[in-house]
C-alpha cells in the first residue's frame, strides 16, 4: 500500500526556517517521483519542489534560493528545508508521489498524495 507520511510543520517567524519530512513506504520511494506541493485557502495547489529521473530538482520560482530538497535513501524519506521564511510560505504542504517528467520538472501529475502538514510564517 503507497503511504506518505507527512511531519515537521508547525510555526515560525519570518525568515525563520522549518524542515519538513516526508516518509514514503519503500516501493513507492525507488518507483515514483516525489514533491512537496503547497496550498493556502483561496489559491490553487502549487508544486513547490519535486525530484525528477534525470536527477535534477525543480523548484518553483517563489521558492527556489530559499527550499532545499534533500532525501535519506536509507530512511525512504524526503526532506524539505524551508529558509528565509515568509509569511506568504503560509500553507497546507502536502508529499507526493507520480511519474517523473524527465525534463526537469519533477512529478507530472500526482497519484497519491499524504495527508499535509501546515506550515504558518508570522511576521
Amino acid at each position: 500500500q503507497v503511504q506518505l507520511v507527512e511531519s515537521g510543520g508547525g510555526s515560525a517567524q519570518s525568515g525563520g526556517s522549518l524542515r519538513l519530512s516526508c516518509a514514503a513506504d519503500e516501493y513507492t520511494y525507488s518507483t515514483y517521483c516525489l514533491a512537496w506541493y503547497r496550498q493556502s485557502p483561496g489559491k490553487e495547489r502549487e508544486k513547490v519542489a519535486s525530484t525528477d529521473s534525470d536527477l535534477s530538482t525543480f523548484y518553483s520560482d517563489s521558492v527556489r534560493g530559499r527550499f532545499t530538497l534533500s532525501q535519506d535513501d536509507a530512511k525512504n524519506t524526503l526532506y524539505l528545508l524551508m529558509n528565509s521564511l515568509k509569511p506568504e510560505d503560509t500553507a497546507m504542504y502536502y508529499c507526493a508521489a507520480g511519474a517523473c517528467g524527465g525534463d526537469g520538472e519533477g512529478v507530472v501529475v500526482p497519484e497519491t498524495w499524504g495527508q499535509g502538514t501546515h506550515v504558518t510564517v508570522s511576521s
